[in-house]
Order: structure tokens, then sequence, then C-alpha cells
């Protein structure tokens, strides 16, 4: 690994995209930290339950911890990944999106919407949220503040990620979710080690060893998984044109065993934390609010078996929306292959959609089987885990993607990658 990345470091055009992205993400966590004007920091400093939401934990994740300090980054790259995927909804639901996004252009043009949905849900988001925990000081002119410089912040994120995509190496997007994770990660494990240091105790230190163990147990199985594809053979059939002659092959399609990626974990823990943040708006000791809190917080069993549901509901729902058997069989047959042992047509398309099922079951119950383990290991032994299912499933899959990117380089240029 030390030679390839030496061979790297020797090509000057990857070498200057891989210092483009460090300092891109450098500038993004400089700027995370700049407070957002208009808060009332002495009540942020103050003990709130409100950032105990599961949706809000999430942002502190992706934002890494940017949310709970309220700083013009609070809001980080949500917003656009909120934007992003109401975008692809609608382009389902109306045709006339669909055919836009189709027509010469009409990415960019789909690209340009989206950018514009993201700042007005950017503002949307950082005045309810922070409006909703109490933290914007009083007059209209400071909401006014939070919302602009948020909604900026955002928009600055979304535009170093852009920038990313296009001069540096990987993902933008994904980098800086990426970005936060990894701070944030690196924060609550190094905050437990400095508790166990200071107490001493075999507890704590156990705590700790709990959980840099399951820290490499989920990440070695979040790897593993994510790997994992189903290879359907093909036969393509001879093809004469002119004087040539194209196919007569044999060859393989590739599924992913999850290519729902992290999205039913982002549906279920969204559609989670809403009715909590709406009754919190009656107060905390109303009583909807306290049943709520005491039956369906993080830990109870209630909560855990709805969580688990809604992923496994989900991850079909998404599954449904981005797999289309029938289109993909009549993509085979146009290009003259056939699925080995099943013929054109009505056969394909049953063949290819139990496929989709199977691998999409288990896709489901893995991700519920993931989210579940912190909380439950939490619950029995009291160890607080500094990282999520969702994050440790983003994190592992951007890193294999940049991976997969540098070495695309690399064999380019006669290089031998990490693998």
């Amino acid at each position: 690994m030390l030679e390839t990345f030496r061979k790297l470091w020797k090509i000057e055009d990857l070498r200057k995209k891989v210092l483009y992205t460090f300092l891109m993400l450098l500038i993004y966590r400089l700027v995370g930290v700049i407070p957002a004007p208009g808060i009332d920091v002495t009540r942020l400093n103050e003990s709130n339950n409100f950032m105990q939401l599961p949706l809000l934990n999430m942002m502190q994740m992706m934002t890494g911890n940017a949310f709970g300090q309220m700083t013009i980054m609070a809001m980080g790259i949500t917003p656009y990944i909120n934007a992003s995927i109401i975008m692809q909804l609608l382009a389902v639901a109306f045709p006339s999106l669909q055919r836009m996004q189709e027509e010469e252009g009409g990415q960019e043009k789909m690209a340009r919407i989206t950018r514009y949905v993201t700042v007005g849900l950017a503002v949307f988001q950082a005045i309810g949220l922070s409006r909703a925990a109490g933290y914007v000081r009083s007059g209209w002119y400071n909401t006014v503040l939070v919302g602009l410089s948020m909604a900026g912040g955002s928009a600055l994120a979304m535009w170093i990620g852009e920038r990313i995509t296009d001069k540096g190496i990987g993902n933008g997007i994904s980098l800086l979710i990426f970005a936060g994770i990894v701070s944030n990660l690196f924060n609550g494990v190094t905050g437990n080690i400095y508790t166990a240091v200071a107490n001493g105790t075999t507890t704590a230190w156990l705590s700790v060893l709990v959980i840099l163990l399951m820290l490499v147990i989920m990440t070695f199985a979040v790897t593993y998984v994510d790997l994992g594809e189903r290879r359907i053979p093909l036969q393509i059939s001879k093809q004469v044109k002119g004087r040539r002659v194209y196919g007569g092959q044999n060859t393989h399609m590739t599924l992913k065993v999850v290519s729902v990626g992290v999205l039913p974990l982002i549906f279920a823990y969204s559609f989670m934390s809403f009715p909590g943040t709406i009754f919190a708006f009656f107060g905390t000791n109303s009583g909807v609010y306290k049943w709520w809190s005491t039956y369906m917080s993080q830990s109870s069993a209630l909560y855990l078996i709805v969580c688990a549901v809604l992923i496994i509901l989900f991850s079909y729902f998404y599954t449904s929306i981005t797999f289309n058997p029938r289109e993909i069989a009549e993509n085979i047959q146009k290009q003259g292959g056939t699925i080995n042992g099943r013929r054109p047509g009505k056969v394909t398309v049953d063949y290819l959609q139990r496929t989709s099922n199977r691998l999409t079951l288990f896709a489901a119950l893995f991700l519920a089987v993931l989210a579940t383990v912190p909380t439950l290991l939490s619950v029995w032994n009291n160890v607080q885990i500094p990282f999520a299912a969702s994050s440790i499933l983003i994190a592992v899959s951007v890193a294999i993607e940049t991976v997969r990117q540098v070495e695309a380089q690399l064999v380019m240029r006669h290089y031998k990658g990490f693998l």
C-alpha cells in the first residue's frame, strides 16, 4: 500500500487532485466552527433533550457536531440530500419531470432546480429546528439571520462538494459526509478514552474495549456485505453488422447485494423522529409527549421493532423505484442477450424480479439488525456507542468507492492499484 501511495504521489495530475480534495475538506471543516449569528449561546450550552431525537442525532453525525454547536454549517449537506431525494421521487411521480430529465441538457436543469430547492429547504429547516429548540434570540431579525447564515453554509457546502467532484478525487458530497462522520467518530472514541483514563476503573476501560471491538466488527461486516454482488450469467448472441461480427460471448450482469444503501435507515429514522418533534411543540409536560418519550424512546423494545419494520418496508419501496426489471429485460434483449436458461420476455422479467426481491430481503434484514445492535448493546451493558449503523455504512461505502476511483486512475496510467 505504501508503494501504491508513492506511485500515486509521483503522478502530477493525481497529486493535484488529492491536494485539492484535502484543501477543500479542510476549508469545509474550518468554516464549520464559525457560530451562526442570532443564536443564544447560553441556551445552547444548557442541557436540552431536543438534541437527543434520532433525526437530530443523524444530523449531528453527518455534520461533525456542527449542528450541536449551531454553527453556520449546522444544516451541512443534509438539505441537498433531502432535495435530491425529493426531486427523484417527483421525477417518478410526474412524467413531465422524467421526460425533461431524459432530454438533452435535462440533467443540468434538474441539478439547477435541486440547488434552488436545497437553499429553500435549508432556510426552512434552520429556522424551524433552531426555533423549536429555543436557541434563537428574541427578535424577528435574529430569526432571519439564523435562516440566511445557515442556508449560506449549506450552499457553500454544496459548492465545495461539486468542486471536489469536478476537480478532486471521489464524490464530493459523499466525502463531505464522510469527513463529518470520521470527525464525530474520532471525538466519540477519544472522549471515552479520556473518561476511562480519568476514572481509572475496570468498567470504564471495558466500555472502551467494547466500543473498539464493536467498531471493528461492524466495519468488517459492512465492508464484506457492501462488496457482495449477485452475478447473473448472460449469453450475447452473434450479430453481423456490415463485415463485422459482434457479440457471441458469455458475460454476466452484476446486482449489488445491498443496492439500497443507507436510504432506508434515513427514511426510517426521519419517520420515527417526526412525531416526537411535533409532540415537542406542545411542551415537554404534555401527556402525549410523555407517552411518546416513555414508550417510544430509542432504547424501548417497541421503538426498535417499529424501526426495524420501517427499514424493511422502505428497502422494498426504494428498490421498487430504482430497479425496473421490465426495462432491464428489454435492454438485454435489444443487445441480443439472454439470461442462461431463461426465455426472453415475461420469464426473464419474473426471474429478475424474484432475484431482486431476495436480495432486497437480505439487505433489509441486514440493515435492520445493524441498526438495532448498538442500541441493544447500550441497554445490555450500559455502553454508550458513539456511532450509529448508518454512520458506519456511509463511511465504509464512501471509502470503498473513493478507493475504486483512485485504482481506476492508477490502472489508466499502468500502475497496480491497492488490491
